[in-house]
């Protein structure tokens, strides 16, 4: 028999130690997100995976708010966020960094993310966009990869929190066997 675990049986990082672990290469951007649902989720799933910050631009909301609180369950307390008016500013800035800046959209010439080479010692930004138009296609034309999930069902797209445990789940995995 399995017994389940207690969360004092976890050996879980605090707040102080996330701050100080070193993180996953990886900034997530949301493009004009409009559920603060989903945005607490991103937060929440950010620290999972220790990435290094979201990036919240246009409409997007900003901690702290109740909502976006309820879902993140203290992650806008661990995850480092900024916030851009303009998300093309966020990939300029990113892009200054070396930051490869990948869209993650269904789109002419995409690559699958299931082929999608996560190259060890590479800092990356992964744009999601609003759960109705997606990532703004001037947004999709300053990206440096347009990444896809796969689906093989009758629907046409994941929730935006779904597709961002999908991606970070396998670019975090990928990481980890390159290095």
């Amino acid at each position: 028999m399995n017994r389940k675990l207690k969360n004092s049986e976890l050996d879980r990082k605090s707040v102080e130690a996330f701050k100080e672990a070193e993180k996953t290469p990886i900034i997530v951007v949301l493009d004009n997100i409009r559920s603060l649902n989903n945005i607490g989720s991103v937060f929440r799933t950010a620290d999972a995976f220790l990435i290094e910050a979201i990036y919240l631009c246009g409409i997007c909301a900003q901690p702290p708010h109740k909502d976006i609180t309820k879902t993140a369950l203290g992650a806008t307390e661990s995850v480092r966020w900024n916030y851009f008016e303009s998300t093309l500013d966020a990939v300029k800035e990113l892009q200054e960094n070396q930051y490869q800046v990948v869209a993650v959209e269904q789109a002419e010439q995409a690559v699958m993310l299931n082929d999608f080479v996560v190259e060890a010692h590479s800092k990356y930004a992964v744009i999601f966009g609003n759960e109705v138009k997606g990532v703004k296609q001037h947004v999709v034309n300053a990206a440096d990869t347009v990444l896809e999930i796969p689906q093989v069902g009758t629907k046409h797209s994941f929730n935006i929190s779904v597709s961002v445990g999908i991606v970070l789940w396998d670019m975090y995995a990928k990481l980890l066997k390159s290095s």
